[in-house]
């Protein structure tokens, strides 16, 4: 089914350009070590940026050029051993389905879903994967959830890793400490804001994944999971949580680009998108409320319905519902819970003496100014940014280098090590047509 972001401008600069700061390619002659850490042994726990999904979907091509997987090959040069992954068959090399960009159309995006080559067993279960793996990534994986028995028989990308047995009484938890490792990659905690944010700040009591998580019970699950990786002493790196206005999930659906695309629609020279903060309290729309990308193609705004004798969105009467928009107030109160969920790591990282990957700090500089690598220009733009996917939140093979990277710089400093880096200028952005 294709999917249209019709009447929206996404304003897509193809030939813009920025201020930006570059990063080196490696120096000629650099000398590896492993340092102060064993990399013999490395494991990788995560959620779907561990797991290499992309474009709205877990697919082979994504896997391969996981971040984890990219450190993993640098390893090699430092002493590091065999990192397996989950990977899905040549036959069923599209996984669970993903988004392509088929066209542009008057600049505007036109998807698809792949639907061929896929790996389901049964409808909502994908096929078994059989063997040891060092790649542990689950995408939906949450750190709450990480204690619960019962999310492998909900999480059909932790249900394929689990023996039959396990299904529905193994915890993630356990699943990934109870491996031999010398070394550990670490990044869980954004979905126990991100699946909250990216639902309007709504709760849906039947759905756990978008729950808000407790700054308490994140600091209880966090610390519980690190002391069991460090365990026998081992080494590791985790990383931070990034802002949730730092994707384009959040800022590519701008209100003056609605307000003009329905001007251009209509002819009517409306001021004003109106949006539900709350049961019964709209408002108009400021340009610090954040519309969720799918907004832009549900052909919502301006329509009529049986419901309503207002266009849709356009009078208080008949405002935007609140799972499209994360209003000024909601993005508040996720930045404030993700900078508390980010001090609890900064301050468990300290006490451990891990490695700390600061991606909140990182991609806040991709979105503003931006980087280039290697003459390769690198932003937060939707589709033309080369570090987001199609699905505004997860990273392009590009992006996953430049993550990468970011890691790589955080566990040489550490540890002293001396790990060469990855050219992210080889691997590519979104893909056109």
């Amino acid at each position: 089914m294709k999917r249209i972001f019709k009447n929206i401008a996404l304003y897509i600069g193809l030939l813009s350009t920025l201020v930006a700061s570059s990063c080196k390619p490696e120096i000629e002659g650099f000398q590896t070590t492993s340092g102060e850490a064993n990399f013999s042994k490395y494991i990788a726990v995560g959620n779907s940026l561990t797991a290499g999904f992309a474009d709205g979907g877990l697919y082979l091509e994504g896997q391969q050029v996981a971040f984890p997987n990219l450190i993993a090959e640098q390893l090699r040069q430092v002493g590091g051993g065999d990192f397996r992954s989950p990977f899905f068959s040549e036959n069923e090399r599209n996984g669970s389905g993903y988004l392509q960009l088929k066209d542009l159309v008057n600049g505007q995006p036109v998807m698809e879903n792949v639907t061929d080559n896929l790996a389901y067993r049964e409808p909502g279960k994908l096929s078994k994967h059989a063997g040891d793996m060092e790649n542990l990534g689950v995408p939906g994986m949450r750190l709450d959830l990480s204690t619960q028995g019962w999310f492998g028989g909900l999480n059909m990308y932790f249900e394929r890793l689990l023996p039959d047995a396990d299904v529905s009484t193994k915890t993630y938890i356990d699943f990934a400490t109870e491996r031999d490792h010398t070394f550990f990659s670490f990044w869980l905690g954004n979905n126990d804001v991100l699946g909250n944010a990216m639902n309007g700040a709504v709760t849906n009591p039947d759905d756990p994944t978008t729950v808000l998580t407790e700054t308490a019970t994140f600091e209880y699950v966090y610390r519980e999971f690190i002391t069991k990786l460090t365990e026998n002493e081992q080494k590791g790196v985790v990383a931070t949580i990034p802002d949730v206005t730092a994707i384009p999930f959040f800022t590519t659906v701008t209100r003056a680009a609605l307000i003009a695309a329905v001007k251009a629609e209509s002819g009517q020279d409306i001021q004003d998108i109106y949006i539900e903060t709350g049961p019964g309290t709209p408002r108009a729309a400021t340009d610090n409320d954040l519309f969720v990308l799918p907004f832009a193609s549900a052909g919502l705004l301006g329509s009529m319905s049986a419901d309503s004798p207002y266009p849709y969105g356009l009078y208080p009467d008949n405002p935007v519902e609140s799972q499209y928009v994360l209003d000024s107030d909601e993005v508040t109160a996720i930045q404030a819970r993700v900078k508390a969920f980010n001090n609890v790591i900064k301050q468990v990282a300290e006490e451990k003496r891990l490695a700390l990957a600061d991606a909140h700090a990182y991609l806040n500089r991709v979105k503003e100014p931006g980087i280039v690598y290697n003459g390769v220009v690198i932003n937060a733009s939707f589709i033309t940014g080369n570090a987001f996917s199609l699905d505004g939140v997860h990273l392009t093979p590009m992006g996953n280098a430049i993550i990468a990277n970011l890691f790589i710089d955080a566990i040489n400093k550490q540890y002293r090590s001396r790990i060469p880096k990855v050219d992210a200028s080889m691997y590519r952005g979104v893909k056109f047509p």
